[in-house]
């Protein structure tokens, strides 16, 4: 039932998305048509992702405040979760919030994954009635990377963005200062672990993930970009 579950609500309406994109797409480029569908997947999500970029970024103004009740309560579990959820609720926020978007994102990736895969193969019992079947799929992105196989260069693409993505949601330096040395310690892990995972995830992989996570990446960094002016009046706070 799962797995049934999985296909049809996931896989399925994304395997038939992306043949129909490839069908219309000028030069029939499955790279540019991975681009395509990942840019419809982040624009169907950016209401949601954006409210976790602005729910970040309270957090970050708040921080101090955090530390501070971690530091008061600090022997009192109890009175230290309350004093928390009070200040979560007086600053309307979800500390959990931020997740979400990853939390939807996994099974996509997932399903994304076995697309990628089977479009290059082309998962004739997988398609809908009414999408034309391709006589054949080109798997060459810009006749210049085959999405069949992995990608050096997509690898390393994919994590440096991650970096720099990951760098602009950090707190900026003066926001740090109140912070325990154990979270100062776990954001600059995390700014260097996640993008060398990557690139070791993709290294082995068909080109065609890291192309994804490339766009996706991207996007994220756009919509980041596109909330700067709040970030700037954080830094000012």
């Amino acid at each position: 039932m799962i797995s049934f579950l999985f296909n049809e609500i996931f896989y399925r309406p994304l395997f038939n998305g992306l043949i129909f994109l490839y069908n219309i797409v000028p030069g029939h480029d499955m790279g540019v048509s991975i681009i395509v569908l990942t840019v419809i997947l982040r624009f169907i999500l950016w209401p949601l992702t954006n409210k976790g970029i602005k729910n970040q970024k309270i957090l970050t103004k708040i921080q101090p405040q955090i530390e501070e009740i971690k530091k008061k309560f600090k022997n009192n579990k109890e009175g230290q979760a309350k004093a928390l959820m009070g200040l979560y609720s007086e600053n309307k926020i979800n500390p959990l919030a931020g997740f979400l978007p990853l939390v939807i994102q996994i099974p996509i990736i997932i399903a994304l994954w076995r697309v990628f895969l089977n479009s290059l193969n082309l998962d004739l019992n997988s398609l809908y009635s009414f999408i034309a079947v391709p006589t054949y799929v080109q798997s060459n992105f810009l006749g210049l990377v085959d999405l069949s196989h992995k990608s050096v260069v997509l690898a390393i693409l994919a994590g440096v963005l991650q970096y720099f993505q990951t760098k602009m949601i950090m707190p900026p330096p003066n926001k740090l200062v109140g912070a325990s040395d154990f979270s100062s310690i776990m954001s600059k892990q995390m700014l260097y672990f996640g993008p060398v995972l990557s690139i070791i995830i993709f290294w082995s992989l068909p080109a065609a993930l890291p192309l994804y996570w490339t766009a996706a990446t991207l996007l994220t960094i756009l919509q980041q970009y596109l909330n700067r002016d709040d970030r700037r009046e954080l830094g000012k706070n």
